[in-house]
């Protein structure tokens, strides 16, 4: 059994996790950093390390076409849960797919039966959000590309995984 503070700042083993990935979030920042594609099963082992992994989430957009299924299927595979929308499209040709209340509502019920939240994106909307669970006793770390992560979700995460300090492991071209 490992140490326990009160803010559970603290890192030891099998500390019981939940994994939070905003697809769309590392997808683009992927895209335009590297050109290439997240490679999820690293991002997950890696978000989960030697802690317990209760459950996982990946928050995916549906288009019309339908061609992200395999991706869909493959996440499934990695025994990631996932939380689909449809992309919205608007008058004018704006589309719009916006997972940040649902990440954070599911990162909230699920806080009761974790130790460690894992956030796996660089928005600074989950500010918020990283705030609540840390004055909840959970631990917070937050997985994303360090250049274009907000810096102040950097501060606020009990730790920060920058991917960009290894964008072999964690992308594959595509």
């Amino acid at each position: 059994m490992g140490v326990f503070s009160s803010s559970n700042s603290l890192k030891y083993s099998n500390q019981r996790v939940a994994v939070f990935i905003d697809v769309q979030n590392l997808y683009h920042s992927a895209r335009a950093l590297y050109q290439k594609r997240v490679n999820f099963k690293e991002l997950l082992e890696s978000g989960v390390g030697d802690k317990q992994l209760i459950r996982a989430f990946a928050y995916v957009v549906r288009t019309k076409t339908g061609e992200e299924k395999p991706f869909f299927e493959a996440l499934t595979k990695l025994g990631i849960e996932i939380r689909v929308k449809d992309l919205q499209e608007y008058y004018g040709g704006m589309k719009k797919a916006d997972w940040d209340v649902g990440i954070a509502v599911d990162a909230i019920k699920t806080a009761s039966i974790v130790d460690v939240v894992v956030l796996a994106s660089g928005d600074g909307d989950y500010i918020p959000l990283v705030e609540y669970l840390k004055n909840q006793g959970r631990r917070v770390e937050v997985m994303a590309f360090g250049r274009s992560t907000s810096s102040k979700l950097k501060e606020e995460a009990d730790e920060f995984m920058d991917l960009d300090e290894n964008p072999k492991k964690f992308l594959i071209k595509g």
